[in-house]
């Protein structure tokens, strides 16, 4: 902080009010003392900042001659050393966020500001700001000591001339060394090692560090040799790069350590029996010793994991955590904790670590010994205990309540049954009214009893139903109750099949989704209701685990709304889980959804796309009058040995379409992402019939993968995939001349009818 604990502040406000408030908030704080220099508009501060220092900027976005982001930039224009704190009102935190990224170190809402928060976010910025010059100042200090270093840095292409070299060894410059290979410049024994050890790493792309000797004009030299293989911007490796210390007066010191590392070795080896992760490692943080339980824990063999650094290979950035036990375990002699590390499939797992300080017969630290314990299981087990017994909790309550529902629900269903009978000249509109209030509170009485039958773990009634008719039902309600701004349409077929269910619980089913899509369009939308029969055959029940061969009737309801974010999409089942604000949402809606289409034996699919539709799909399994499919559709037409590129990221999907295609006569062609599928097209372009391709592939988009194959054959012809098929996405392939799209999960006819309708455009 400054000095003797003093803050020199520059408040940019233009409201009195905020001002003489975050005065009040300084006095509050006790600790610490702040020299406040208000100011009300920008170019007041410039003028200031032109000629004095502040230890931070308190910044409002919104000044009578500036307004927004651009108030921000040039602040920081003027002020580059300075940390800024913007203030913003609570309805322009997008407004702050951007000045984060452009440079801020903090941003305040104003109205939810108390003095040690003021003074925390003060704090925090300006050791953020003295972390970024410290960072800054260690990058050139390492600059200079890399150039004034012994180390020999070097690349070389696949056929390892010499491309870049820095600090080269022997007396050799750097001209007499580039476009050169090792023949040229050491003797034949050692260059032909040194070329093994590299085309190991050309050949399997995975890094080595070795000792070698070269000699030169009969003097011999020892080194310690890191080669890594590098890569272009795709990946693709073009050559290696490498580090080469000299060591040769460190050879004695180098044998005895490994000695020492080997009995270490030998007497660890007795430990391979326990089911714990244990390492060994040296105070470099690099592998020594590793055994079986680690292997099984983490994925890497021994072989693999000796002489890693154990940070790199373990996690997947940085971690303080990790550093602080390294720090802790060599001052202390020793740290425990729980930490989350990676395995080898890149699999998180959580584990109890203890970490023990080794040293040698003079006392002298020399290595860490880490035994590692997995605590996921255990873990996920405590998580779901703990929601067991708050479920158990809202089972008790619910319970608990149920009688007093029961005796407010009664006489507004009493009233409802008796107020047409006492205004029989009411017109059609409050008739219509007195209707949806008698249904609905026998709705209720309805949802009482399910609540009890869940606290006791007692299933609902299951008879056979026509769904159309509570659609019909929960459009009348929707239409009478929600907001004008939401148009409310629903699609349901006359000869939809029927299900067996629970009247009340699918009714909830269907008004969970319709309020939760009422939540997402607080401007207006669309919310639409859809049924349609589905018969679900071996290809789709593969590609979706929770499905099964047979007839289902699908009910889609989709809304026009805000989206769900990508990373929450794999959690919004969770019980007590939302994204609503505190008291808006309880969590327990979409839970109750599924754990009810489950009871009826069915499954639920989602797709939702940031700012654009949202649908909820709900597959219920059909009951009685399952019409029979025609022979055309049953029986598509076969290929004639068409070779097809399937470009998906899905393993399973990739796994299903192959068999599926190749039961058909279809030859096949796999890519992972866009990348990998240019290069097969450009490879096999004379070969392929025709391309399936997702539009959601990583590396490298599907769209714009589909414009490359475009440019590489305007002819090409292509079947464009997807999970979801909203009207943004449909109009980008659309634009770029791709007309026939298949819908996931697609069943074989569909797959099937899709090839052989861009096929006989080539025909």
């Amino acid at each position: 902080m400054a000095g003797e604990n003093i803050i020199k502040v520059l408040l940019v406000e233009d409201n009195p009010g905020d001002v003489l408030l975050l005065q009040e908030l300084f006095k509050e704080v006790t600790t610490v003392v702040v020299k406040l220099m208000p100011v009300e508009r920008l170019y007041e501060a410039v003028n200031y900042l032109t000629n004095e220092t502040f230890d931070v900027i308190l910044l409002d976005l919104s000044l009578p001659d500036s307004q927004g982001l651009q108030t921000f930039v040039i602040a920081h224009n003027q002020a580059k050393a300075t940390p800024i704190i913007v203030l913003t009102g609570t309805n322009d935190e997008t407004l702050a966020t951007s000045a984060m990224q452009q440079g801020a170190q903090d941003y305040l809402v104003k109205g939810q500001v108390t003095g040690d928060l003021l003074v925390r976010s003060m704090r925090y910025a300006i050791e953020r700001q003295r972390a970024d010059n410290a960072l800054r100042q260690s990058e050139e200090r390492f600059r200079v000591a890399l150039k004034n270093s012994p180390i020999f840095v070097y690349n070389q292409d696949k056929d390892l001339r010499y491309t870049w070299v820095y600090n080269p060894p022997f007396g050799l410059t750097i001209e007499k060394i580039l476009g050169k290979q090792d023949l040229d410049i050491i003797s034949v024994e050692d260059a032909q090692h040194l070329i093994a050890i590299k085309h190991g790493v050309l050949t399997t792309g995975i890094g080595t560090r070795e000792e070698v000797s070269i000699t030169i004009k009969d003097t011999t030299r020892y080194y310690d040799l890191t080669v890594e293989p590098l890569r272009n911007e795709t990946q693709e490796i073009v050559g290696v790069t490498c580090a080469s210390i000299d060591i040769s007066e460190r050879q004695a010191a180098l044998r005895d350590r490994k000695l020492a590392e080997e009995k270490i070795r030998e007497q660890a080896a007795l430990l391979d029996v326990t089911t714990d992760a244990i390492c060994v490692r040296d105070l470099n943080n690099q592998i020594i010793f590793w055994n079986k339980g680690a292997e099984t824990l983490y994925g890497w063999q021994a072989t693999e994991a000796w002489g890693k650094n154990a940070s790199e290979l373990l996690d997947d950035e940085p971690s303080p955590e990790i550093e602080a036990a390294l720090l802790q375990a060599i001052s202390k002699g020793k740290w425990q904790g729980e930490l989350t590390k990676l395995t080898k499939m890149n699999k998180e797992v959580l584990v109890a670590s203890r970490w023990s300080l080794v040293c040698d017969e003079q006392g002298k630290p020399k290595s860490i010994l880490t035994v590692d314990t997995d605590i996921t299981e255990k873990k996920h087990l405590e998580a779901q205990l703990f929601r067991a017994q708050r479920l158990e909790s809202i089972g008790t309550l619910a319970s608990g309540i149920a009688h007093d529902l029961n005796n407010i629900l009664t006489p507004i269903l009493a009233g409802a049954q008796l107020l047409p009978l006492k205004f029989p000249n009411a017109d059609e509109r409050t008739r219509h009214l007195l209707e949806i209030l008698e249904i609905n509170a026998r709705r209720g009485a309805d949802l009482v009893k399910q609540v009890l039958s869940f606290a006791r773990g007692v299933e609902g009634k299951h008879i056979t139903l026509q769904l159309r008719h509570i659609i019909v039902e929960i459009a009348k309600i929707l239409k009478e109750t929600f907001p004008k701004s939401i148009e409310i349409s629903t699609n349901v077929p006359q000869d939809l099949w029927m299900v067996s269910g629970d009247s009340t619980q699918l009714h909830q089913v269907l008004m969970n989704l319709c309020v939760n899509a009422r939540d997402a369009m607080s401007n207006g939308g669309t919310l639409n209701i859809s049924a349609e029969n589905m018969l679900i055959d071996a290809n789709y029940a593969r590609m979706n685990l929770e499905a099964k061969e047979g007839p289902y009737i699908v009910i889609t309801v989709s809304d026009t709304g805000v989206g769900i974010p990508k990373e929450m999409l794999d959690r919004i089942f969770e019980p007590f889980f939302t994204t609503k604000d505190v008291g808006q949402g309880t969590g327990l809606g979409l839970s109750t959804v599924l754990g009810i289409v489950k009871s009826h034996g069915g499954f639920v699919n989602v797709y939702s796309e940031p700012e654009s539709v949202t649908s909820f799909k709900v597959y219920l399994p059909a009951v009685g009058g399952i019409e029979t499919r025609s022979p055309e559709n049953l029986s598509p037409n076969t290929g004639h040995g068409e070779l097809i590129l399937v470009v998906d990221d899905e393993a399973a999907i990739q796994e299903i379409t192959i068999t599926s295609l190749e039961a058909h006569n279809y030859k096949i062609l796999v890519a992972s992402d866009g990348i990998e599928a240019i290069a097969l097209y450009a490879q096999n372009r004379d070969k392929i019939s025709a391309v399936l391709m997702d539009i959601m592939l990583p590396s490298l988009d599907g769209l714009t993968a589909m414009r490359t194959l475009q440019k590489i054959n305007p002819e090409v012809r292509i079947i464009a995939s997807s999970g979801l098929m909203s009207e943004n996405k449909l109009s980008a392939v659309a634009a770029i001349g791709v007309n026939t799209f298949l819908s996931k999960p697609y069943t074989v006819n569909e797959l099937l009818l899709s090839l052989q309708k861009v096929l006989s455009k080539v025909n």
